[in-house]
């Protein structure tokens, strides 16, 4: 069996994707699944939010990508989460440029996986917030994405744009690409807004929303400068039963699909 290898990725900023991916490979984690973290955002958040120092990694994503590196090397233990991880720095920055020379350049990320997802049951891919060469390479290389998208009017531009790209992406080389699942993050039940917005999402997207919401929690703020998931830093907070809820909805998914 290979790994389900899913995108996280949303063209806004701000949404949760890194708190996602973080959260989400150590909920996984705990039941009992095997995960990669991909980290392809230069910033390197789910790289240190998973308790690894960026700037210590030589061998990470963007030798991989580069093919300097075999992943096999690349990879490294996140020391609390019970994943793995590869790290990402920002260095990665470089990669654009210098990709744009090479051949077959969004095939790059797909074609590394392939050595290893054999030995995992799940690969989340971090993507950066814009449509980048880096983005790219996370979308070919995945066969399905999670949105996470805060319930704000400009949210659905956000999400309107990346399904134009899911579109663009599948018709040019990647078919089977497909949108998972829509996660509603920074979550407040008692706004207005988001009322309206589930409204909305619920009449075009009834199919990809997720029932389980991740509201605001500053447990789960806090986390990522402890290095840590808020599964390892506090485990009763509202955020950490969220993502675990989470794993279990998309569990159950995967599980009627197959």
């Amino acid at each position: 069996m290979s790994a389900q290898i899913i995108a996280v990725a949303n063209q806004k900023g701000g949404v949760g994707k890194t708190t996602t991916v973080v959260n989400l490979a150590a909920a996984f984690s705990q039941r009992k699944q095997r995960v990669l973290i991909v980290d392809l955002d230069p910033q390197g958040n789910a790289t240190t939010g998973s308790g690894i120092n960026k700037a210590q990694v030589d061998t990470g994503v963007y030798a991989v990508l580069l093919g300097n590196s075999s992943i096999q090397e690349a990879i490294l233990p996140a020391p609390s989460g019970g994943y793995d991880v590869l790290a990402a720095n920002r260095a990665l920055a470089g990669a654009e440029v210098e990709l744009v020379q090479e051949l077959a350049r969004e095939m790059r990320l797909k074609n590394a996986l392939a050595e290893v997802e054999s030995q995992y049951d799940y690969i989340l891919i971090d993507c950066p917030p814009t449509l980048t060469l880096l983005t790219i390479n996370g979308l070919v290389a995945a066969q399905s994405i999670i949105v996470p998208m805060v319930c704000e009017y400009y949210a659905l531009e956000g999400l309107s744009d990346l399904i134009a790209t899911v579109r663009k992406i599948r018709l040019a080389i990647n078919p089977k690409l497909d949108i998972l699942g829509i996660v509603r993050t920074l979550y407040d039940a008692r706004s207005l807004l988001a009322k309206q917005v589930d409204e909305q999402l619920a009449k075009h997207f009834q199919r990809q929303l997720l029932q389980t919401t991740i509201p605001r929690n500053i447990r789960l703020a806090e986390a990522p400068s402890h290095g840590m998931s808020v599964l390892q830093y506090d485990p009763q907070a509202r955020g950490a039963l969220a993502y675990m809820a989470l794993a279990d909805e998309l569990l159950t998914r995967s599980e009627a699909s197959v």
